[in-house]
């Protein structure tokens, strides 16, 4: 409702109510509409000239956003880059030296260096940061995938590593703290009772009869039988070209074919064969070839006890088969 004016009438001598119409209320809407456009678009195009389009603000605002999430990746990128180096120092001065394994060549680690395979980055080759970056992102990932494969044939030689290590004869076959009643007269000898020099593959452990024999490593028992000159005697398989042999026995604890431990008893001490007293005649084979058992004791003892062994190992004594 238009707000009344009120005009003197000389007429009537009074005042009365007035209201603007006709051309001039036109006239003066149209001065009022066009003033305020005016005064809008003047406005707009000094906001847009001086701060910027609301679409300007709001993109501004993103890419805002964008660069400190671009930075925190760039962050995690240089960390995850370090990490991955800690690995590959690990993986070749560590655990392959451990393993007895070569390093992986340079020219396997370096496998992320060149061209993307799989990210299309033709429409950021003109962004050589943004480009260097991807680039970057693409290598780690090759050289993460490689170091993947590296570990998985690491646990693969793990594995086949502690199977070696469980099967490989480490101990002695007798519980015998008391090492001067061992006679470990190995090589050649005179045979106690055809009284000629012969070889002596092994070494004879001296205990009372019915002491246990224990296995000196994992392995299969390939053969439990008796010998006109071992007695009943054992041949135990370890595997990676390892056996051992125990000569002599009274009694056997194992059959032919049976998967036994370390430090398992398989047998008891006894004076089979060609045997002059209660002994163990314990041989240790590697590809076919005899080897001194002394030199696989060492895990048992302390050094010490194993420098003990040594000494007593240079004595002389009677043989005993």
């Amino acid at each position: 409702m238009l707000r009344a004016k009120y005009r003197y009438n000389p007429a009537t001598c009074k005042y009365e109510p007035w209201y603007l119409k006709g051309k001039i209320l036109w006239h003066r809407i149209l001065f009022f509409i066009s003033l305020s456009l005016l005064i809008a678009f003047a406005g707009f195009g000094w906001f847009t000239q001086n701060i910027g389009s609301i679409d300007e603000i709001l993109l501004a605002k993103k890419n805002e956003k964008l660069k400190k999430e671009w930075h925190i990746l760039h962050k995690r990128l240089a960390i995850d880059e370090e990490r991955l180096s800690v690995f590959v120092d690990k993986d070749d001065n560590n655990y392959r030296v451990v393993l007895d394994s070569s390093p992986l060549p340079p020219d396997v680690r370096q496998a992320g260096i060149g061209g993307s395979t799989k990210m299309d980055l033709t429409e950021i080759e003109t962004y050589p940061l943004l480009l260097n970056h991807y680039q970057k992102l693409d290598k780690l990932k090759r050289q993460i995938d490689i170091e993947v494969q590296s570990y998985d044939e690491l646990k693969t030689l793990a594995d086949d590593k502690i199977e070696m290590w469980a099967s490989r004869p480490a101990i002695q076959p007798i519980s015998n703290k008391q090492l001067d009643r061992l006679h470990m007269t190995y090589g050649t000898r005179l045979h106690p009772i055809f009284h000629v020099f012969m070889d002596h593959k092994g070494l004879d452990f001296a205990a009372s009869k019915g002491t246990p024999i224990y296995a000196t490593g994992d392995g299969k028992i390939a053969t439990a039988h008796f010998s006109g000159s071992y007695g009943n005697v054992i041949y135990l398989d370890h595997g990676f070209d390892y056996e051992t042999r125990y000569a002599h026995l009274s009694q056997f604890n194992v059959t032919p074919g049976q998967q036994v431990k370390r430090g398992q008893v398989i047998g008891y001490v006894g004076s089979t064969g060609n045997s002059v007293s209660a002994h163990l005649h314990y041989e240790v084979l590697f590809k076919g070839q005899h080897v001194n058992p002394i030199n696989f004791f060492q895990r048992d003892l302390s050094n010490k006890e194993y420098e003990k062994l040594i000494e007593i190992g240079s004595r002389q004594f009677h043989a005993l088969d």
